[in-house]
C-alpha cells in the first residue's frame, strides 16, 4: 500500500472550509485502487494555513493511473481567470485561488498496528 500526500498551503482562514471538497463525491470514488482519502489540518501554523490530503493507494500504479486520467485533470483544472459564461455561485472566489502552494509526497506503507 502507498500514501499520496498533497500537502497544501493555503490563506489563513481558508483550509477548514476547503476541506470537505476532498472528501465530497466525485470520480476518485470509483478509481481502482483507491482506499481512503483523509484531510488532515495542521494546527499552529500563524502565517498560513495547511492542509495534507492523504489518499491510500493499493499500489503506486494505481495511484499513477489516476494522476494520469483525464478524470483527475478535471478535477483540478483551475477556472480561467475572467472566463465568459460563468455560471454565477461561487465562481467569483474561485476567481482568485486560495492555494499559496503544494508539494506531494509519496509513502511505501511499510508496517501497520490496528487497535481495537
Amino acid at each position: 500500500m502507498v500514501v499520496v500526500t498533497n500537502r497544501i498551503r493555503v490563506k489563513k482562514g481558508m483550509a477548514a472550509a476547503m476541506a470537505p471538497r476532498f472528501t465530497a463525491p466525485g470520480p476518485l470514488d470509483t478509481s481502482k485502487g483507491i482506499v481512503k482519502v483523509e484531510v488532515l489540518l495542521t494546527q499552529n501554523l500563524s502565517d498560513y494555513d495547511e492542509l495534507n490530503v492523504n489518499t491510500y493507494w493499493e499500489t503506486l500504479g494505481d495511484f499513477e493511473a489516476w494522476k494520469n486520467s483525464d478524470a483527475f485533470k478535471a478535477a483540478h483544472q483551475r477556472p480561467a481567470s475572467g472566463a465568459s459564461g460563468a455560471s454565477g455561485s461561487g465562481e467569483d472566489a474561485k476567481k482568485e485561488s486560495p492555494i499559496l502552494g503544494s508539494e506531494l509526497i509519496i509513502y511505501e506503507v511499510a508496517s501497520v498496528k490496528e487497535i481495537g
